[in-house]
């Protein structure tokens, strides 16, 4: 299910709009110009990102702009970025302009990395879907301009599941038994990799968790709420049954040759992930085909935010001198009709829904006919009723850098069946209060 990432509803960035005292760490940061601001020549913006399309999306920029030119750095991956700024903003160095998901906002803001460019920005809120406009706030103040939506689906192997008889699981306990009869038949219905715990999480937020929530002027804890359990039941049931491939996405590669020759049947994913299905693929085209987010047996469709399943922002960092053309350049990315349509195909650009007040009229370019083939109509239906049942409740804690990197650690033991899914959430809640604590920050839990 690995996703190394909502529409009009998309997850509120931790406490978007909520202005209390004592929620973050009393940092600031000031540094070196990370900008050319040499007094002749145009203004040079140092720009990091990873997604494919962004490198054509920038020279288009810079072909329409004579005063501001964008200078692109591709980075090799999410992970890869939170090291790489880290260092960047400690050096003094940072670009300008960075693409993050939604979850590391908050944690940016509280270490002092990134610069409040509401004033720049604020007027161009109603281009935008409410929800992916909040996942750029920290406290009511805007730090980037989002970039992308997160419809969430399942993309299955129709010709495997049509072989052996199997429906598309309409529910996890569906799920789990497909998955059962796969594996009569050496295939695996999903892969958990052990590096990337976003199973966990994404799972843990469709059953309604909340592992922070802002309580007064304090930050609450929770790692063992009842939906989080409720979604541990799920993935241990899983594991125990040897129902994964447990592939590393460190051979990126390798996991797609397994989806591709269908030793993996299923994936739960956003639309960016079918672009490396589409670059990567040989054997499979046209076998696939699209189905709802499986759900709580009893509950209604619901499915979770955005996260590193895609819910992208275009950051201006605090080291920039450049604020404003930042901004402005990152309003730009995420607004001009050529640009949007670069990134929304997953043959041009990363497959993303754009985080426009109307996406819908998107959703065409941002899935492949040619992987889906006759199920291409079809799977239009499905990811647009998807934006209309993103999970809206959830909240980033200010360490959630730090907090996933702990998590990542103990996800690896689940995999490999040296300790329980909820052994890794007793560790987290007594992890993350004492990290919060040790960073100043008020917390409960």
């Amino acid at each position: 299910m690995n996703f190394t990432s909502p529409r009009r509803r998309f997850a509120r960035a931790a406490v978007a709009g909520v202005a209390l005292t004592g929620l973050l760490a009393a940092c600031g940061g000031s540094g070196s110009d990370s900008g050319d601001s040499s007094g002749s020549g145009p203004v040079t913006l140092p720009f990091w990102g990873w997604a494919n399309g962004q490198e054509a999306v920038v020279k288009a920029f810079n072909a329409s702009h004579e005063d501001v030119q964008l200078k692109y750095t591709k980075v090799t991956d999410q992970l890869t970025m939170q090291k790489q700024l880290t260092n960047a903003v400690k050096a003094g160095n940072a670009p300008c302009l960075v693409q993050n998901t939604a979850e590391y906002v908050t944690s940016w803001v509280a270490e002092g990395a990134l610069a409040d460019i509401t004033q720049y920005v604020e007027g161009e809120k109603d281009k935008f879907n409410a929800g992916s406009w909040a996942s750029a706030q920290v406290q009511g103040k805007l730090y980037g301009v989002p970039t992308s939506s997160s419809p969430n689906f399942t993309i299955y192997r129709a010709d495997i599941f049509e072989k052996y008889g199997i429906e598309p699981p309409a529910t996890w306990d569906d799920f789990i038994a497909a998955g059962k009869e796969l594996k009569k038949h050496n295939i695996k219905i999903t892969n958990y990799a052990g590096e990337d715990p976003s199973t966990l999480e994404v799972l843990a937020m469709q059953a309604g968790a909340h592992w922070y929530a802002v309580d007064g002027d304090s930050w609450k804890v929770n790692f063992q709420d009842e939906g989080t359990l409720k979604a541990a039941e799920v993935i241990q049931e899983i594991i125990d049954n040897d129902l994964n491939s447990k592939l590393s996405f460190a051979d990126y590669a390798a996991v797609q040759r397994n989806y591709d020759k269908g030793g993996t049947a299923t994936r739960q994913i956003s639309t960016w992930q079918m672009a490396g299905m589409v670059q990567n693929f040989t054997e499979s085209f046209g076998d696939w085909a699209l189905s709802p987010w499986p759900t709580f047996t009893g509950e209604a469709p619901k499915t979770p935010a955005g996260t590193n399943l895609t819910g992208s922002v275009t950051l201006v960092t605090e080291q920039c001198e450049h604020k404003e053309q930042a901004a402005e350049a990152a309003l730009w990315l995420s607004t001009d009709p050529g640009a949007v349509k670069t990134m929304a195909s997953p043959e041009t650009g990363n497959g993303v829904m754009p985080a426009l007040a109307d996406s819908n009229a998107y959703v065409a370019e941002s899935i492949s006919e040619k992987l889906l083939g006759n199920n291409y109509e079809p799977a239009q239906k499905i990811v647009t009723d998807s934006l209309g049942t993103v999970t809206t409740d959830w909240t980033f804690g200010p360490n959630w850098t730090a907090m996933f990197t702990e998590m990542q650690a103990g996800w690896a033991k689940v995999i490999n069946k040296e300790q329980k899914v909820t052994d890794l959430l007793a560790h987290m809640q007594e992890w993350t209060v004492n990290d919060l604590k040790s960073r100043g920050i008020s917390v409960k839990g």
